[in-house]
């Protein structure tokens, strides 16, 4: 599939938010876009979700608005990269659907994966019926049936799970587990409003236009209880209840609570899926697994690979609107530079 004269072959890899948004800016400068999702729909994560912080906006009009104008985009879901070959100018690609495409620049966008929370055996995920994590509890509020909640008097959200953790590796911080807790929590209160909900954190990282307000209305309307410090233990008795052993920091004192449900923040993994992609092309990555940016201040885009770039949380813990506009500038970047390669 030769690119005409005019046009150029741009591939996105990754259907979620940011693949999205940069293939319709692509598209919109007159470039020739194929957007590969393995999954069976667009939307990634996002897809999964019931509602965003701060302001409780449903996912899927986010989702909709943005995949209601994809224009001239040339899109395939259920579909997988079986080879990739760089060649002297651009990249051969054939996908699974038996398509090939020579693409003229490539642009990745395969976001992160949710760690995988039975890597914390203290927590219990995996282990007791009623330890749960965030995107269970999406599932819930999406209307998708989770045995675990059944009627909850007494709520435990635990953060950082698997972020800000040297023994799994994870120093980072995740960035949007402390707003989902706190989203979440004010969420389970409008469903069970008799519950006790506690929080605990290691320190709350309401950076974002909104937040703040977000987490003082957990406390002042929903009476959310927040508990600065990290639990060490959960385990459970013979009628399913959870005991949770934790410390609060700011009291200077060991807590212990009776729960019946305990929901883990499990923070954002580099997408595994990557790695191979990442071998064939010999791009950088970074310690945790994450794809390096050839300039994390001034160039976050661009690769050291040639006509190879990158949005969203490919490199890293990202919201949506920080992908939202990664994608737009890595647009703008692989406009930038067949302009100067033509």
């Amino acid at each position: 599939m030769e690119p005409d004269n005019h046009k150029k072959n741009i591939v996105v890899i990754g259907g979620g938010p940011a693949g999205i948004e940069a293939s319709r800016t692509l598209d919109a400068m007159g470039h020739t876009v194929f957007l590969i999702e393995k999954a069976d729909r667009l939307g990634g994560h996002l897809a999964r979700w019931d509602r965003l912080f701060p302001y409780g906006t449903q996912a899927s009009e986010v989702l909709s608005g943005m995949t209601s104008s994809m224009g001239s985009v040339k899109w395939f879901t259920g579909t997988q990269i079986t080879q990739l070959n760089r060649l002297e100018h651009g990249y051969n690609i054939i996908l699974s659907n038996g398509l090939t495409v020579l693409a003229d620049a490539l642009l990745i966008t395969t976001g992160f994966s949710l760690f995988p929370a039975s890597k914390k055996e203290e927590y219990g995920y995996g282990i007791y019926d009623r330890v749960i994590t965030n995107a269970d509890l999406e599932d819930w509020f999406s209307g998708i049936s989770v045995p675990a909640i059944d009627n909850p008097h007494r709520i435990g959200f635990v953060h950082c799970v698997g972020s800000r953790d040297e023994k799994v590796g994870n120093r980072y911080c995740s960035k949007v587990c402390c707003a989902t807790a706190v989203k979440q929590a004010c969420e389970i209160k409008q469903k069970f409003p008799d519950a006790v909900v506690y929080c605990f954190y290691m320190d709350l990282r309401m950076f974002g236009r909104g937040y703040e307000d977000m987490y003082l209305e957990a406390q002042k309307k929903y009476g959310v209880i927040f508990v600065r410090g990290r639990v060490s233990e959960v385990s459970e008795d013979k009628n399913g209840h959870l005991f949770v052993k934790a410390e609060d920091t700011l009291a200077g004192k060991p807590l212990r609570v009776t729960l019946d449900l305990l929901v883990l923040m499990a923070g954002m993994s580099h997408n595994r899926d990557t790695d191979s992609i990442a071998r064939t092309l010999a791009l950088s990555t970074m310690e945790d697994g994450f794809l390096k940016p050839k300039d994390s201040l001034t160039d976050g885009q661009a690769s050291y690979c040639p006509g190879v770039f990158y949005a969203g949380a490919c490199t890293g813990p990202k919201t949506i609107p920080e992908t939202v506009a990664e994608a737009k500038a890595a647009a703008i970047s692989i406009n930038e530079y067949l302009r100067d390669n033509d």
